[in-house]
């Protein structure tokens, strides 16, 4: 098989979560376990970081990577899912896997593939853990794909394991309340691994320190020890802000690429992040952290979280899709001076979508679409329950059609924002 062959080979025969939904998750790691017992066990071979969060581990991964190869240190990076090409998922300083590794990868695998019969995220974890073992790399940021206890990504012991919210997100998996949430995230605490928890939310930060009590684990609250002020904001070029430290009033002064408004809590638990491995004994100095938010996008490739795509008209996409994440995408869409407002959006048809869309702004022209992919929601369907939240607008036969009309009915002052979906994002971008 060539490397489109290869993902094609994968697509068909193993279950994805992008496009079965839940029912393409394994209740327990034993296959994960399995894959990389195969290969001689590469995850006991990394020294990495463990990434979790209901919104904003994408980011926070991304910029510890960044920061760690800024300062000199060969940075495998783990995240999902991709948006345009599959090898997004296993980098490495910023590079992709190479094509011919994930068609070597595959070969050599399949009969372990179709004797296991694992999930398509379970053999990309195992991909992944064998490629920084083979690359060498001095330390590995891995995101959780969903959860975190049952996650295959969870058969790691980190040397930090990093929380960053905790928010309604999948509810038909991981609970339907933030406790029985938080719970699920909170099963990447390890024996003896210190945690930085990104925000200190007080209905479920119990859990966290119960947790992190029951694993004699060093346990910090990201929010609790920095305050982070804005200086100046240039719309989707650069956020320049101030971050004191609680303890000793230190200051830092940092110009960020990533602009949305959320960013202000994820540098909070970036910066408490580099802080326990300092004391691991990982020299990053502050110049290392100022060169490397400024160029996070350069040096990993990160995309799609609050990403200007034309200016003229304005043409902005995030990947923020739950309650947590529409709730910063509003804030940020209340930042920018426009004159009128166009909202390409499409959603997923496995999720409760009825806060999001009361949570949506009634002035604005919406494109109502569909991305791609089996779970997509119906774009009839998403328009009728739109209407009862008095959003109005018409439907398109796709994510593109859908951005066309957007652009042709924009006047050069509007702002058109992409989103409600990872997988709308993917597409335009």
């Amino acid at each position: 098989m060539n490397y489109q062959q290869t993902l094609d080979y994968l697509y068909s025969r193993l279950p994805m979560f992008s496009k079965l939904g839940a029912s393409a998750i394994k209740k327990d790691i034993t296959n994960t376990i399995e894959l990389c017992k195969r290969l001689d066990n590469p995850q006991n071979k990394l020294q990495a970081i463990h990434v979790a969060g209901t919104n904003g581990k994408g980011s926070v991964s991304h910029m510890l990577a960044a920061i760690l190869q800024t300062a000199g240190y060969k940075t495998g990076l783990y995240t999902s899912p991709h948006l345009r090409d599959f090898r997004e998922r296993i980098r490495v300083n910023g590079e992709m896997v190479p094509e011919n590794y994930v068609v070597n990868f595959v070969r050599a695998q399949q009969k372990t593939i179709e004797e296991i019969e694992p999930s398509f995220f379970e053999v990309t974890v195992a991909m992944a853990f064998d490629y920084f073992v083979e690359q060498e790399i001095d330390i590995a940021v891995i995101e959780v794909g969903l959860g975190g206890r049952l996650d295959s990504t969870n058969i790691i012991t980190p040397l930090l394991s990093v929380i960053t919210n905790i928010g309604y997100d999948h509810t038909n998996i991981l609970g339907n309340t933030l406790p029985e949430i938080a719970f699920e995230k909170a099963g990447i605490i390890k024996k003896k691994i210190p945690v930085v928890i990104g925000e200190r939310q007080d209905e479920i930060a119990e859990v966290f320190i119960e947790k992190a009590k029951s694993s004699e684990a060093p346990i910090t609250f990201a929010s609790n020890e920095w305050q982070v002020n804005t200086i100046t904001q240039e719309q989707s070029v650069c956020l320049c802000i101030e971050a004191i430290s609680r303890s000793n009033n230190t200051i830092l002064n940092l110009n960020l690429d990533l602009t949305g408004s959320y960013q202000l809590k994820n540098i909070k638990t970036v910066l408490s992040a580099v802080d326990q491995l300092r004391l691991q004994g990982f020299l990053i100095e502050d110049l290392h952290l100022q060169q490397a938010l400024k160029q996070v996008s350069t040096l990993t490739g990160l995309s799609g979280r609050w990403q200007t795509i034309e200016t003229t008209p304005l043409i902005i996409c995030d990947t923020g899709h739950n309650e947590h994440g529409i709730r910063e995408v509003i804030k940020n869409i209340q930042s920018v001076s426009y004159e009128k407002l166009h909202i390409v959006i499409g959603m997923v048809k496995d999720k409760d979508i009825t806060k999001v869309l009361s949570l949506l702004p009634q002035k604005g022209e919406y494109y109502f679409c569909a991305p791609k992919i089996d779970r997509a929601k119906d774009a009839h369907e998403l328009a009728t329950e739109a209407l009862q939240f008095s959003l109005k607008g018409k439907v398109y036969n796709s994510v593109e059609e859908a951005l066309a009309a957007a652009k042709m009915s924009a006047q050069e002052k509007d702002l058109i924002f992409v989103g409600g979906s990872t997988f709308v994002v993917a597409e335009i971008i």
